[in-house]
């Protein structure tokens, strides 16, 4: 949500694909905090990852670590984005 926050912050020096590429991202982050939440999300058309069991768990680690790896490609394009601005005034 950050990477978020902060490409939204940087307004029209964020190109839009970098904003779209963040906003896929919090929204991925936040199915799987659903998927794993104790709650039935089956009716939005989400599995639910059961983090109580080993596979649930191991899927869960997985799938953040990805967000992990998204996430730091995404933040040196935010600070690219910045430095263009920083450059430029």
């Amino acid at each position: 949500m950050d990477l978020l926050k902060w490409s939204l912050k940087l307004g029209p020096a964020a190109p839009g694909d970098l904003l779209l590429d963040c906003f896929e991202l919090a929204r991925d982050i936040r199915v799987l905090d659903m998927q794993a939440s104790p709650y039935d999300v089956s009716s939005l058309g989400q599995e639910a990852v059961p983090i109580e069991t080993p596979q649930g768990r191991a899927e869960y680690v997985r799938r953040q670590r990805g967000f992990a790896d998204r996430g730091q490609a995404l933040r040196e394009r935010l600070v690219a984005a910045c430095d263009r601005v920083l450059t430029l005034g």
